[in-house]
């Protein structure tokens, strides 16, 4: 492993003071130096949030969460079809899931009150080790070691790892614990967050901007951008399936609600096929079904080619008005209706 330079708290100052100066604001943030400490709740909501999703798409739901459920309790109490449907958009729905067994595991099991360890939280359901440290070092002060994606960027460009990721992430990590101190790590951990959000970009980063360039030895090495190294990803397989957007008399669209395991899990949904290479076609109620086109949608692990087929007919369907649906579905889902109701208004 790359050595730790020796002048650590030189790194720390440089950073810490560029911090200072520009840190990002974010409706969750409490900004550089506050001596208040910000609410764990918020803190903890709004790293769940941006796990897979960019602050700009996060923030009109953290606000919109916290809005309506402004405690840990508040939200623990909500009916599980509420929090799916305000979560809908946010892709990765797993996350909706974990967030209410945390929610509910706090304000059950803690009076509403997160505890306020790195250990204690990574105890709560749906808390992984980046979760924990995140709270732990921004909402109660503890010096965790804090490692998301940017900051791994920034780790391997200022060491110029030569491991390719993510086999070099116990590496990585391991470089930045190394920087870790007990002074202001609620805003180090920020600090690093935000030089890897609009400095140590992952193209074109803007080198003449980044504090850290005496000690970044990828900058050293005239090509800072080659870091983090990456092995060649597989590809991704291709699924197909069909959509059924289904209207009845009132013009309200059918939707099932998806069983609570599995992909999309617990959230409603137009009703469709199976999801494979050769998926079953048999439409979920007979009716004069007429084809819509295709629409494209890219998950984690695969992509998908829904075909949409639009009718009219009646069924044992959760009925929903079109504007409602259009704002509860999944983005997979949204964009087949809205290319069905394309076909219905043509």
């Amino acid at each position: 492993m790359p050595s730790v330079p020796a002048d650590v708290p030189a790194i720390r100052s440089a950073l810490l003071g560029w911090y200072d100066v520009h840190a990002r604001t974010l409706v969750w943030r409490a900004p550089p130096g506050s001596r208040g400490r910000p609410d764990p709740y918020r803190v903890w909501l709004s790293e769940v949030m941006l796990q897979q999703t960019t602050t700009p798409h996060a923030t009109p739901y953290f606000l919109k969460f916290t809005e309506r459920w402004p405690t840990v309790s508040d939200l623990a109490a909500a009916e599980d079809a509420d929090v799916m449907a305000a979560w809908a958009g946010l892709g990765y729905y797993a996350r909706a899931r974990n967030l209410l067994a945390c929610a509910r595991a706090v304000a059950g099991g803690h009076g509403g009150v997160f505890p306020d360890t790195e250990a204690g939280l990574l105890a709560l359901p749906g808390v992984g080790a980046y979760t924990a440290a995140a709270v732990a070092g921004i909402a109660f002060g503890e010096a965790a070691n804090v490692v998301d994606g940017n900051v791994e960027r920034v780790m391997a460009r200022l060491f110029a790892v030569e491991t390719p990721v993510p086999t070099a992430r116990p590496e990585l990590r391991a470089l930045a614990g190394s920087l870790v101190r007990d002074e202001r790590p609620g805003d180090w951990a920020q600090a690093l967050m935000d030089l890897g959000a609009t400095v140590c970009r992952p193209k074109s980063p803007l080198c003449g901007d980044c504090p850290l360039t005496t000690w970044c030895a990828g900058y050293a090495g005239g090509q800072p951008e080659r870091y983090p190294l990456k092995l060649k990803k597989a590809e991704r397989p291709r699924r197909s399936g069909v959509a059924w957007v289904l209207r009845d008399e009132q013009g309200r669209v059918a939707l099932v609600r998806r069983p609570d395991k599995g992909l999309l899990g617990g959230m409603l949904g137009l009703p469709t096929s199976d999801w494979s290479a050769a998926p079953d076609t048999i439409p979920p109620v007979d009716a004069d079904w007429r084809e819509a086109g295709f629409v494209e949608h890219v998950f984690t692990h695969f992509s998908l080619t829904l075909d949409v087929r639009t009718g009219e007919g009646t069924g044992d369907f959760v009925w929903t008005p079109v504007e409602q649906a259009l704002g509860a579905l999944p983005t997979v889902f949204r964009k087949a209706l809205e290319r069905g109701l394309g076909a219905f208004s043509g």
